[in-house]
């Protein structure tokens, strides 16, 4: 039986540490935290539950299916509820729109925006789930270890059919010519912290997903999905060890060998590292033979997020799980955070799952998370502490009185905390602050992104955000799929 130290209990190695222990492998996982799930986290307080960072939930087959993968019914570890409508989205001159992945309601409200409206829609809706549909058939779903998975016959017919080199907002305006609609999934392609005006429109995906299969919420918060996931692990023989920090992986003759961490050294066969790829690279890898530093510096990052916490004395009626606030001079606020600047008239996305879940609310009679993208550490004119905080915090709160039943949400706080890029390089070693990792720009995708093998290092494996096939929590699921059919290809000759 081959041994697997994970590094890292964040979701990519928790997957991955299931799909391994099915196909017989020994697994220990390794966290340096009190708490496992790496990003995907919680904030515990007076009884409430805030999810830490991840919030929307698309493609629900794929949290499902590697519970069908080991013999299990997920319902029996965690419930999911569908919502619609997907947003409520407010803006900045007081209009309000409900937007649905039900196709008719989704109609009636965009004829009502603008006559012909629901045509345009329909139109951007294909074309991009197409982008989809390639994109996972022909690179998502492939391990992208060799250059023979991106020949040019066969990349040149993809790209013929997805044709991504129009930036989102090019992309999304030949389509869409209402401006509201318009930038309502300009919003959204940025989720996973790219530039809209700048990148790719194959990320003009997000929302054609969204739309088509719908979100949907873990009863209970996303943190359920971790405790979940631990408890199928523990069921499976598997062992995760927190406040167990890895320090180094041990390498000897181009072979992994083990890990050495604050509690001892741990001997494996194989280690699969979960840690962001970045701070792995630059300190857990010895320096004296990784040659891969130079070129993460040389690599372009995400943004960052800045999320505040709040418990509340009320409920809003006006909220839905899901909203979002697009605010005044949306180009340039959308813009700041990729030019070093906090946004001065912020677009929002507000998360209030206290709208169908009583259950995580505590002593509060709701909670709220809000969350605006601003400028990793690599910008070192934003200084983020208590008086920067507090001026941002400021500017938001009174975006927020243009959204109805939130003019008095100042007077209505009883709660209040943030996270920061800060917080997230700290906590979470997160290159730079970044939220997302490694940007999405076409030449840092596929076989061009950190590869989820080591190819100088037999048994050296990475699964994470900055690493193929992307970040995204159902994205990094889905990748583990990879890394565990690469391990098995190459120990057992057998895949999943």
């Amino acid at each position: 039986m081959k041994s697997v130290i994970t590094v890292g209990a964040g979701i990519g190695g928790l997957c991955t540490a299931i799909r391994l222990l099915k196909q017989g492998y020994k697994v220990t996982i390794l966290e340096k935290e009190k708490e496992i799930g790496g990003k995907v986290n919680i904030k515990n307080i007076e009884g409430a539950t805030f999810d830490l960072t991840a919030s929307i939930l698309m493609t629900p087959k794929i949290y499902t299916q590697i519970f069908d993968e080991v013999g299990k019914d997920y319902k029996d570890y965690f419930e999911l509820i569908k919502i619609d409508p997907i947003y409520r989205v407010n803006y900045h001159n007081g209009d309000r729109y409900d937007f649905y992945s039900d196709l008719s309601k989704m109609v009636r409200v965009l004829e009502h925006m603008q006559e012909g409206l629901s045509i345009e829609y329909l139109n951007f809706t294909s074309k991009s789930l197409e982008k989809y549909i390639y994109s996972k058939k022909n690179f998502l779903d492939k391990p992208m270890t060799d250059i023979n998975d991106v020949s040019i016959s066969k990349s040149l017919k993809v790209l013929s059919q997805i044709k991504p080199f129009t930036n989102v907002n090019k992309y999304v305006e030949n389509i869409i010519s209402n401006k509201q609609l318009k930038e309502y999934l300009i919003f959204q392609s940025m989720y996973i912290g790219i530039n809209p005006y700048t990148s790719s429109n194959l990320y003009t995906l997000i929302p054609a997903i969204s739309h088509t299969y719908g979100l949907w919420y873990i009863k209970g918060g996303f943190y359920k999905y971790i405790e979940a996931l631990k408890k199928l692990i523990l069921e499976l023989g598997g062992v995760i060890e927190t406040e167990n920090n890895v320090e180094k992986i041990l390498i000897d003759k181009d072979k992994v060998v083990g890990v050495e961490s604050n509690k001892g050294i741990y001997k494996s066969d194989i280690v699969v590292c979960n840690a962001d790829y970045p701070y792995a690279i630059t300190n857990l890898i010895n320096k004296g033979k990784n040659n891969k530093i130079k070129k993460i510096k040389k690599e372009e990052y995400s943004c960052s997020i800045f999320i505040m916490y709040l418990g509340l004395n009320k409920k809003y009626d006006d909220l839905q799980v899901h909203n979002m606030y697009i605010g005044d001079n949306f180009k340039e606020n959308i813009e700041s955070p990729f030019k070093g600047k906090l946004p001065k008239s912020p677009s929002i996305y507000l998360y209030y799952p206290s709208k169908i879940d009583e259950s995580v609310s505590g002593s509060f009679e709701s909670i709220l998370n809000i969350m605006v993208r601003v400028p990793n550490l690599e910008y070192k004119s934003i200084k983020w502490n208590k008086e920067n905080i507090r001026k941002f915090r400021n500017i938001i709160i009174n975006q927020l009185k243009n959204v109805k039943g939130l003019e008095n949400l100042n007077k209505e706080i009883l709660y209040e905390s943030y996270l920061t890029p800060i917080q997230l390089k700290r906590r979470f070693n997160s290159y730079n602050g970044t939220a997302f990792g490694i940007s999405h720009k076409l030449n840092q995708t596929t076989y061009f992104r950190p590869h989820i093998n080591d190819e100088n290092t037999n048994g050296l494996y990475f699964i994470g955000s900055s690493t193929h096939p992307g970040n995204g929590v159902s994205v990094i699921i889905d990748g583990s799929k990879l890394v565990c059919d690469e391990i098995c290809k190459k120990y057992d000759n057998s895949t999943i």
